[in-house]
């Protein structure tokens, strides 16, 4: 599994797999909501070649992994929402 941080996610769609409540809480402005309990319904959804985001970067990574036995290019992203934030990088609301 490949991870990036979150300066290298550049034009990559991110997709943020935490549940309602986290992402309600706070997210990464234009990230794609796919809470990791769905994303094998929603599979469709998920873009391939997607950086995969939750809180710290456990569960994101579960995620890719099943992304890619799908065949789907996806990353981690290392260190999560913590790191996005962290790092100054674009958000709607905050993380805690």
């Amino acid at each position: 599994m490949r991870e990036i941080t979150p300066a290298e996610v550049a034009d990559r769609p991110l997709v943020d797999v935490r549940e309602q409540q986290e992402w309600d809480a706070g997210h990464a402005v234009d990230a794609i909501h796919i809470p990791m309990s769905e994303v094998v319904a929603r599979l469709s959804e998920v873009p391939d070649g997607a950086a995969v985001i939750c809180r710290s970067g456990a569960r994101s990574a579960q995620v890719v992994a099943y992304l890619e036995q799908q065949g789907l290019d996806a990353v981690n992203v290392a260190g999560g929402t913590l790191s996005w934030a962290q790092a100054g990088r674009p958000m709607v609301g905050t993380v805690a």
